[in-house]
């Protein structure tokens, strides 16, 4: 349990860290289990997040955040503890899951703004989230479509499960298929998607992982249920410059990738499930005659 500091506490912090902005006021914002997430107010009118979490976790986002420090959506890395125990960025102000806008708009923004910007991963041969590591990238996938299977129960049928793994064991096989490896955000969902006047404006929270940039791409896609057609994935793929790959594939990846975000609909978000079973039955008949 970590104990809630003082302002004093934090003011300390800051010009431990060389930053002088004083800080007068804060508020407890929801976070990890173990975790800690205050948003602090200075007398400058500024807004900054400070996070205590696992040292694991902490490395982990200062590492993302300091690997892509020239997006504009990402917040900036201000300072992180010698420890890792604790790191502060500035807070980007607006609303996440609502007024978004059209997808095909903040999906092609996520897309020129973040994806484009993403390096090759160089550290260990790995594939998925780097605190969960996996030998292949098939067998990532394997345990989010058996989890999704368990989570959907009889929502989908069982020949809707045995597509996807079909579907699955095909485009996996071979590691060498999946091209390059990349350095990726793994949780680029609307939920950690900042959004001002219907525009996208900041990117939050990284689970960081290693894999082919079309799984953040396609995560983003399934995040909600709204235009979950063909115009809007292919509108905003044209933006797409590193990572790419055939269109009849991205069709495929986009069905594994749906079928897993309906598992995380039922679990998190179970209003949303009629329209992910709309666009279950419209991407299903695609991959079909695709």
């Amino acid at each position: 349990m970590i104990l809630e500091p003082t302002i004093q506490d934090i003011n300390k912090l800051f010009r431990l860290h060389h930053i002088y902005d004083e800080i007068i006021e804060f508020v407890r914002l929801s976070g990890t289990t173990s975790g800690l997430v205050l948003r602090l107010d200075s007398i400058r009118g500024e807004k900054y997040i400070l996070k205590y979490d696992d040292p694991f976790q902490i490395q982990l986002a200062a590492q993302f955040l300091d690997t892509y420090k020239d997006s504009v959506l990402l917040p900036k890395n201000l300072f992180a503890s010698q420890d890792s125990t604790y790191i502060v960025y500035n807070f980007i102000e607006g609303t996440t899951h609502v007024n978004r806008g059209k997808k095909k708009d903040w999906l092609r923004i996520i897309t020129q703004n973040l994806l484009n910007k993403y390096a090759s991963y160089q550290g260990e041969d790995m594939w998925g989230r780097i605190g969960y590591p996996w030998q292949t990238w098939k067998e990532f996938n394997e345990i989010s479509i058996e989890e999704a299977k368990i989570n959907i129960g009889n929502e989908l049928s069982i020949d809707d499960y045995s597509l996807v793994r079909s579907t699955a064991d095909k485009l996996y096989a071979n590691d060498l298929e999946q091209g390059e490896k990349f350095y990726l955000h793994g949780d680029t969902g609307v939920h950690n998607f900042v959004y001002h006047d219907s525009t996208l404006i900041g990117v939050i929270d990284p689970s960081p992982m290693v894999g082919p940039i079309v799984y953040d791409f396609l995560y983003a896609f399934c995040s909600s249920p709204d235009d979950m057609n063909m115009d809007t994935l292919f509108t905003a793929y044209n933006f797409l410059e590193q990572g790419r790959i055939e269109k009849s594939r991205l069709i495929e990846e986009t069905l594994i990738q749906l079928y897993c975000r309906v598992g995380l609909s039922i679990k998190h978000h179970p209003n949303d499930l009629p329209e992910y079973k709309e666009a279950w039955a419209y991407w299903k008949q695609i991959c079909e005659s695709n």
